[in-house]
């Protein structure tokens, strides 16, 4: 296990090596006391929770963000099929009876969040209370045809990254600035109006990173620092894309799969976070969740805030996630009123 350096006054974070599933796993971890799982989406790490790890340490909890099957540290597997949500959902779960935990608070951000929703419903035995990042609850798994129809005319982002290739290919020619364009282009620091360009006006046969800004690294905003964009960039030129974009390969067959999964909706107190300007807030719904979760505790829109909430507004969601933590964990009371997203 490393140590990497805490920043002053901060509890040091871990960085460990197991096995689930009889796969190599790594995964940060920081502080004791009640579990919490946090789960990256794409194209992302456990690196994503930098600013939540030494937080939760020192709010009196046990911090942990796993590199996903594929990702970072852990072991890449040869086949699309590999990378299921149903595999990744054995995978937390082998995660936690590793740590010697009967279960956690799951926190997960985009495909992570996908992953929570689906640990809350296989596995609700080990799930004790859901904070989703971007990706909202819907208690019918989304249809990949409505999901490709969408974008119908228009470049599809959902069926660009199911092409084998396609998207490798593009990183590969400069993979720090397919990072830095990524992230950046996603994000709420983004010249406005981005994000309906990006999603309602790029033509079908555009390339992935057409239309995103390609900031210099100077201009980068402060949650981004081009060291950031390094970590990223090494780590997936090693392990390569394929794994972290088995979530988008594997769609179809897991939607058969979960179908039946549906019937059960998750009871676990939810806290679900999202910014105003993140796809999946601004066209999508927020209400089918909202009638389906009779323990939604809050949803909470940060105005102006993109894709990447626990990172562009790391003190904002680090406080939301405390006061959720500490009301069902330790029955203390909300002290601040939800912020209600559309």
């Amino acid at each position: 296990m490393i140590a990497s350096a805490p920043a002053a006054g901060s509890r040091p974070i871990i960085h460990h090596e197991t096995e689930v599933n009889g796969i190599r796993y790594h995964y940060q971890e920081a502080g004791s006391g009640p579990l919490v799982i946090l789960l990256h989406g794409v194209p992302d790490l456990g690196h994503s929770w930098r600013n939540q790890l030494p937080a939760l340490a020192a709010a009196g909890y046990r911090a942990v963000a796993p590199d996903l099957r594929g990702c970072g540290g852990s072991e890449v597997l040869p086949r699309v099929e590999d990378y299921s949500l149903l595999r990744h959902v054995e995978d937390v779960a082998g995660l936690i009876h590793a740590l010697g935990a009967r279960e956690a608070v799951v926190v997960g951000h985009d495909w992570g969040a996908n992953l929570t929703w689906a640990m809350a419903q296989l596995r609700p035995d080990l799930v004790r209370a859901i904070v989703a990042i971007s990706i909202p609850y819907y208690p019918e798994p989304r249809d990949p045809a409505e999901v490709h129809r969408f974008s119908s005319g228009r470049f599809d982002f959902v069926s660009y990254f199911q092409k084998v290739g396609a998207a490798e290919a593009e990183m590969a020619t400069d993979p720090k600035r397919f990072f830095r364009r990524l992230f950046f282009g996603f994000s709420g620091d983004a010249p406005a109006g981005t994000v309906d360009r990006l999603f309602l006006e790029k033509p079908a046969g555009a390339k992935l990173l057409d239309g995103f800004p390609d900031p210099h690294p100077s201009e980068l905003p402060p949650w981004l620092t081009e060291q950031d964009v390094e970590l990223y960039a090494s780590a997936y030129t090693k392990t390569g894309l394929g794994g972290v974009l088995g979530f988008y390969r594997n769609i179809e067959a897991d939607y058969h799969a979960l179908r039946s999964a549906s019937q059960q909706t998750p009871t676990q107190p939810v806290l679900f976070m999202g910014g105003a300007v993140e796809a999946a807030v601004r066209f999508g719904t927020l209400a089918p969740m909202k009638a389906s979760l009779l323990n939604l505790r809050q949803v909470m829109v940060l105005p102006g805030c993109g894709h990447w909430v626990q990172q562009e507004r790391a003190a904002e969601a680090n406080a939301a996630i405390f006061q959720f933590l500490d009301g069902e964990l330790h029955g203390q009371p909300a002290a601040a009123p939800s912020r209600k997203g559309r």
